[in-house]
């Protein structure tokens, strides 16, 4: 049995026969010691005096591995005093270490002292480092790309006899989805809307494929149907694998006719044209842009527009919200809100989704209203 005797020759002997057989543990490759109730250390293996020396065992143990006087004993206390075992992490010498203590009880089952095991993490936490100062770059530069990506939007506002509004916001740092405005020539203005399947990195590689392909080939095709068609083919050369795919609506509003001529590739989100009077659905039907049929054809559809006349295109990140029963929010709902809150719509559909879906957002969604003025 252990008295607190301070002789630390009669503690280490008492220790070594009477609690733990000292043989075993010098054949163990982590550091353990022996604490007693004040502070000195009664016993050390053969790796911890090989590696620290010899002199640790009869050491103040609150100085020896602390010399920023950070009490790596606290757990040693902790366990001396409470009776349970403790786990922390400390920097010894430059290197990590997971610190077990647990208490030592003598043959009356008195505390008496406290066993540490130090196990080396030093290669795990310098990889667990090293893994997190990479995450932090991929943050900035994935903080970037969203920087970029939302200011390569249309400006909201006039544009020509057009006003823009929108709501754009990614599930994650980068979205799938996708639209713009421009001008093709004097008389024609393009507008299209896109989601591309899935997010994320990839989603938003391919969006910035869509926008400039859209941007080339506008100079060079008038018809919304053909442009979508030459889009796919240029879409095949990429050579992608079969579930990287996305839909798009494109319409071209001719300032001069007050036309409006539009097709679809597979934007299965129609679009909805309305005013004070009338809500009209713009319901056309097309295949997704996809590697899987080599050959396509769009079909196009014209709509005349009159000053007052809204367009509101949007993407499934709305339509497929569910709430907790798994009813989807749906086009009706967009329907519905279009029909009894036109005034303020982006903001009466954002706000009902978000009621919908409890808050949770599972996908990319945009929602763009354009305005004849």
């Amino acid at each position: 049995m252990i008295d607190n005797d301070n002789k630390i020759g009669d503690k280490l002997t008492m220790f070594q026969h009477g609690i733990l057989n000292y043989q075993v543990l010098d054949g163990m490759a982590d550091w353990v010691r022996v604490v007693s109730k004040d502070g000195i250390v009664i016993y050390a293996n053969r790796a911890m005096k090989r590696d620290l020396g010899e002199s640790i065992v009869g050491s103040n143990c609150y100085k020896i591995l602390n010399k920023d006087e950070r009490c790596i004993n606290c757990i040693t206390l902790k366990s001396i005093f409470s009776g349970e075992t403790f786990q922390k992490e400390e920097i010894v010498n430059g290197r990590y270490y997971s610190v077990k203590s647990s208490p030592v009880r003598n043959t009356d089952g008195d505390i008496v002292a406290a066993v540490e095991v130090f196990r080396d993490v030093t290669r795990e936490r310098k990889l667990e480092l090293e893994l997190l100062e990479r995450n932090k770059l991929i943050s900035e530069d994935l903080k970037f790309a969203k920087k970029v990506q939302e200011k390569i939007l249309p400006r909201q506002g006039m544009f020509e006899n057009l006003n823009i509004e929108y709501i754009y916001k990614a599930s994650e740092m980068l979205s799938g989805d996708m639209f713009d405005v421009f001008h093709i020539d004097d008389e024609n203005i393009g507008i299209y809307i896109s989601d591309v399947a899935g997010h994320g990195i990839a989603a938003s590689m391919l969006t910035m494929f869509i926008k400039q392909m859209m941007r080339d080939i506008k100079d060079e095709i008038k018809s919304p149907s053909l442009a979508l068609l030459e889009l796919h083919k240029r879409f095949l050369a990429f050579g992608l694998e079969p579930d990287k795919y996305f839909t798009i609506f494109y319409g071209i509003y001719n300032r001069t006719k007050n036309t409006f001529s539009y097709s679809n590739a597979g934007h299965n989100c129609y679009p909805i044209k309305f005013n004070d009077k009338d809500v009209n659905p713009l319901k056309i039907k097309g295949y997704p842009i996809t590697i899987l049929f080599d050959e396509m054809n769009y079909e196009e559809k014209i709509e005349q527009l009159n000053y007052g006349d809204k367009i509101l295109l949007y993407t499934d990140g709305i339509t497929e919200a569910m709430d907790y029963n798994g009813n989807q929010f749906g086009i009706e709902g967009v329907l519905e809100t279009v029909k009894n809150h036109p005034n303020n719509l982006l903001q009466q559909i954002e706000e009902k989704f978000i009621v919908h879906s409890w808050g949770e957002q599972k996908d990319d969604y945009a929602l763009v209203l354009v305005e004849v003025k």
